[in-house]
């Protein structure tokens, strides 16, 4: 249901409540779009976590403090369209507490992460089944637990054509051996992972679709240890597709736990040759 359109300056943001079925929602939810008629190319913008549990889908349009600025206009200049949910536990849905809901769903053999996952693929139904969308040309994209988020959607849905995420891709064994998976929040927990998968086995499935990561080697998330490890996996992945130009890592050595502007620059660049205007001349 929309519930109303607004119109600014570089975009037209519409503010809809979704009702996916399936056991999900109502969920929250932001559209950004350019000005005009046509399909467009769309982004599933994934929020970030950084505690500010009051953000959620607003981060699309007011940003946070670890980006250089909000992502929609940025976007929409570039001709994509965006959509951003309220994930569980932020934005309007922040009741009843991040530590509350994935107790519970533990206990319910669930965990909070799929949950956040199955949300964010039913969006991604929704944004490709919209008519002013070309579902052909779906990304994914997002910093810290939406980095983490973008990525798993890609692995599991191969709808989406590219990724590009900020300021999260690590290995996960190596975080837990270094005492940094602690500055992750409950969401990140799937018990009995780490048996199975390493982090690469899961981003491998996107290959060799597109994926541009981005990483601070000062920033405790991704030190330089985990992002190495990964690295390796995934261009050996890459290359075995025949594809290892499409697997691309932009290390920032002395950045932290931030978007900089080589990274935005970056992102809006590798969308655009994906998704945007040049792919489609390219003829994808």
């Amino acid at each position: 249901m929309r519930l109303a359109v607004e119109h600014h300056e570089r975009f037209v943001l519409e503010r809809w409540v979704l009702r996916p079925g399936g056991g999900l929602g109502p969920i929250p939810a932001l559209v950004s779009r350019p000005a005009g008629d046509g399909k467009a190319p769309a982004i599933l913008y994934c929020h970030a976590h950084g505690n500010r549990h009051a953000i959620g889908k607003d981060e699309l349009v007011a940003g946070r403090p670890a980006l250089l600025r909000p992502y929609a206009e940025d976007l929409a200049r570039a001709g994509f369209a965006a959509l951003c949910i309220d994930l569980p536990c932020f934005g309007e849905r922040i009741e009843p507490g991040e530590s509350a809901l994935s107790k519970a769903l533990l206990w319910r053999g669930e965990t909070l992460f799929g949950r956040m996952i199955a949300e964010l693929r039913a969006a991604l139904g929704w944004l490709a089944g919209r008519s002013d969308i070309d579902s052909a040309r779906l990304g994914t994209l997002g910093l810290s637990m939406g980095a983490t988020l973008s990525w798993w959607v890609a692995a599991l849905d191969r709808r989406v054509a590219a990724v590009a995420e900020l300021c999260c891709l690590a290995d996960l064994a190596t975080l837990v051996a270094s005492g940094a998976h602690d500055l992750h929040g409950p969401y990140m927990t799937v018990p009995g992972l780490l048996r199975e998968f390493q982090t690469a086995d899961i981003a491998g499935l996107i290959a060799p679709r597109p994926h541009l990561a981005c990483v601070g080697l000062a920033d405790p998330l991704t030190p330089p240890a985990a992002v190495a490890v990964v690295d390796a996996a995934l261009a050996a992945r890459y290359r075995a597709c025949g594809a290892p130009e499409a697997w691309s890592l932009r290390r920032e050595p002395a950045s932290g736990h931030v978007e900089t502007p080589g990274m935005r620059a970056a992102v809006l660049a590798f969308l655009n040759r994906h998704l945007g205007a040049a792919s489609t001349a390219s003829g994808r």
